[in-house]
């Protein structure tokens, strides 16, 4: 049975992460933390998939990832080609993208959240060596990645974007294990951690601003301990939600909205700059957000129903609808005949 408060927030991240996109607005990255709270939901779907399926589960969530990316690869791959993109083997990690794949022009920008999905390939290959790990020792094992970034912080040292992503995102992830094995319950010593992280993580945060201020995506260290300690809130509780339409319709195409909404946000952008449109305040963030969504229905509707596929389901255009059904009449009792 679906976890339907899970299904929220997972919709709520991804609306969230869309409306960021188009706004710039510093302020989403701290009220709701969006990334690390969509690797922390994917850490605790992955855990209970290996205690279903064991290592299977690897190859079950890379067939619910891969093909969205190979639809947009379609489409964007060639495009790059056509425009200048030299052949280089490289192409091929489009199809599985262990590291960042080659992207020009347009689609440089318009591909840049695919991160995402390469940070999510590396977890999800790691995941069926770190569970046992984690379960023998969950405070050592969460308390790894986030020491790791702290240590690469204080150093001043860049490591690569694989490596820095997975100190990043890392702790979100375990901290999914720890969701499905049922230790994120609140208690007054869970609050007062909790507590601790969010101050700390909020102190790190104003005393080292990025380039947009305190937009958290410029601030890592600040960003994970803020992040762990809402994570720690958002999946300690567990309200009853009513299950609604929307929420199918949005978790069965996350991955497609995700995919998408970077460059119809991007196209939009350079449209506006061309037509002399406005892009920034309420007038122009409003009507982007308005063709955003309306763009992306349309891609939800030709393209979304791969999510199905992938996920083992019967393609449907809309989620959560389900066929008409013709009521067929009982057959009419057959006479019988004595020998």
């Amino acid at each position: 049975m679906r976890n339907q408060y899970l299904d929220t927030l997972r919709a709520a991240a991804t609306l969230r992460v869309v409306v960021y996109h188009c706004s710039g607005w510093t302020a989403l990255t701290i009220v709701f933390p969006a990334m690390s709270v969509m690797f922390a939901l994917a850490g605790s779907l992955m855990a209970a998939s290996l205690d279903k399926y064991g290592p299977w589960a690897v190859e079950r969530r890379l067939h619910r990832l891969l093909p969205s990316l190979w639809v947009i690869a379609a489409v964007a791959v060639p495009a790059m080609l056509l425009t200048g993109l030299a052949w280089d083997w490289k192409i091929l990690l489009w199809a599985f993208p262990i590291e960042s794949p080659p992207a020009t022009g347009f689609w440089l920008e318009g591909l840049a959240a695919t991160w995402y999905l390469r940070d999510f390939l590396w977890l999800v290959l790691l995941s069926p060596i770190v569970l046992p790990l984690f379960r023998r020792g969950p405070v050592v094992t969460i308390m790894i990645p986030y020491v790791a970034l702290a240590g690469t912080t204080f150093a001043g040292v860049t490591p690569p974007a694989v490596l820095h992503d997975l100190t990043l995102y890392g702790g979100a992830w375990l901290l999914g294990f720890a969701h499905h094995d049922g230790m994120l319950k609140l208690s007054r010593r869970r609050w007062w951690l909790i507590g601790a992280l969010a101050v700390t993580g909020a102190a790190w945060t104003m005393t080292h601003p990025g380039p947009r201020g305190f937009d958290l995506n410029d601030i890592p260290l600040g960003n994970a301990l803020w992040s762990a300690a809402f994570i720690m809130v958002a999946l300690g509780v567990s309200p009853m939600v009513r299950p609604r339409r929307i929420l199918t319709v949005l978790n069965s195409r996350a991955l497609t909205i995700y995919l998408w909404h970077v460059p119809i946000i991007i196209a939009l952008s350079r449209f506006a700059l061309w037509s002399g449109l406005p892009i920034f305040g309420w007038v122009g963030i409003s009507w982007r957000l308005v063709v955003v969504a309306l763009a992306l229905t349309v891609i939800v509707l030709a393209v979304g129903w791969v999510e199905d596929w992938a996920a083992g389901r019967r393609p449907r255009l809309v989620p959560g609808v389900s066929r008409k059904q013709v009521p067929v009449s009982p057959a009419p009792a057959m006479a019988t005949t004595n020998a």
